[in-house]
């Protein structure tokens, strides 16, 4: 069926970024999560905002809180630049017009900056999130939302009812996608009609319509026993009033099964870099129909230093950024920053270094994550003795090693970016 005649210049997004990131601890000591380093030279927003670009919703107001200044940075080089007369990619920082508060939560996060969302004119708001790695094209489930006559449109995957499980909003429907009813992280997720395996899980992005989004977060704000969440109070409350429908979730990945990651947790997070090196990537950053963007700092070529035949700077199956060198020591199955030096005689396996780290001669580190600007002298080993780098390093239950600076008396320095 062909998609209907839509306009992407009639709505804008929200992307809420302003999560204080708990379960990313310790990388979110100096950062806020959506500014949490993906891929090498990427930032975990920059997939959500190159969905944005792709489907030509040039509108994007982007809520930032806490430890918001690197990410502020980032918008402002990388994104800000990008858009023409009319359209913008516009970081919207806490004003606190309507409340003495900081962001409560999703909703109120909406609602704190209802006059900017008012004062344009458009007839959709998305809702987007910062912290998740996929690719979808905005255009189409905007396309589904007007074809319905929806009030509100709420994009929706399958999930095996295990994963889903306490993890996950669950979402009933009709065979029309018409939602019957919605339930926040149940520990007995609903089956999906297709597919008794798995269930309808809420992705985190909406369509509302404009007219009916401004008087609900209104009713919303004014109601003390909320806790003003999209998830946990809006749509409960509208489900029987208005027309919610889901949107099932069309990838442009184009690998198979679709792919959308919530990298909210250290070893969410973790899994999804090493998706980036496998030998076919399960997420495809090559394509260039749909491509990821960043900023980029200039750097020169990554460099293999071949000093003699036991001396050999050599990378498998990873990603080495620009400025890197590899000199003399090996990665395998790595994600390599900007500016990181790995010395002689130095193994590297199935972790992800970020820029400036230095790794000094003769050691070897495996499944771990190397924060910016971490200098790690001669002989270190980490990943093989796990109660030894327990004592010195956070270790999660699945032995990842999460390696940081002692001290830090500046949020990401210019340097750092």
């Amino acid at each position: 069926m062909p998609m209907p005649m839509i306009d992407m210049r009639d709505a804008i997004g929200v992307l809420l970024a302003g999560g204080q990131g708990e379960r990313l601890w310790p990388l979110t000591r100096d950062r806020a999560k959506p500014a949490v380093p993906f891929g090498g030279v990427y930032r975990i927003i920059d997939a959500t905002l190159s969905n944005c670009l792709n489907s030509e919703l040039r509108r994007v107001f982007i809520l930032t809180q806490y430890k918001a200044l690197s990410l502020n940075r980032h918008i402002r080089r990388g994104w800000s630049s990008l858009a023409g007369f009319g359209e913008y990619f516009e970081v919207l920082t806490p004003q606190m017009r309507v409340s003495q508060h900081w962001y409560q939560g999703t909703a109120d996060a909406v609602y704190q900056n209802i006059y900017s969302i008012g004062n344009e004119r458009c007839k959709y708001v998305f809702i987007l999130s910062g912290d998740h790695i996929y690719k979808m094209n905005y255009r189409k489930m905007l396309a589904s939302h007007v074809e319905r006559g929806a009030d509100v449109t709420v994009a929706t995957m399958e999930i095996p009812l295990e994963e889903a499980s306490g993890r996950f909003g669950v979402i009933e429907t009709d065979s029309d996608w018409r939602v019957l009813g919605f339930e926040e992280k149940p520990a007995l997720p609903k089956p999906s009609r297709n597919n008794p395996q798995a269930c309808n899980g809420s992705m985190g992005v909406y369509v509302f319509n404009t007219q009916l989004l401004i008087p609900i977060l209104l009713a919303d704000a004014e109601d003390p026993n909320s806790s003003h969440d999209f998830g946990k109070d809006i749509l409960p409350r509208i489900i029987n009033k208005h027309r919610i429908f889901a949107h099932d979730f069309v990838d442009e990945n184009r690998r198979g099964a679709p792919y959308w990651r919530d990298v909210g947790t250290l070893d969410a997070y973790y899994e999804a870099n090493m998706d980036l090196v496998d030998v076919s990537p399960v997420f495809n950053l090559y394509d260039q129909e749909w491509p990821i963007r960043t900023w980029q700092q200039q750097y020169p070529p990554a460099k293999f230093v071949f000093a003699d035949p036991g001396r050999m700077g050599v990378a498998r199956d990873s990603i080495v950024s620009g400025g890197s060198i590899i000199s003399g020591g090996s990665v395998t199955r790595c994600i390599v920053g900007y500016n990181v030096r790995v010395n002689s005689y130095s193994e590297v396996s199935d972790s992800i270094i970020y820029n400036h780290v230095s790794i000094g001669r003769h050691s070897r580190i495996r499944k771990a994550i190397i924060d910016r600007h971490v200098t790690l002298p001669e002989h270190t080993e980490i990943g093989f003795d796990l109660e030894a780098d327990r004592r010195r390093f956070h270790v999660t239950d699945s032995g990842i090693v999460v390696v940081v600076r002692e001290e830090s008396l500046i949020e990401e320095p210019e340097s750092a970016q």
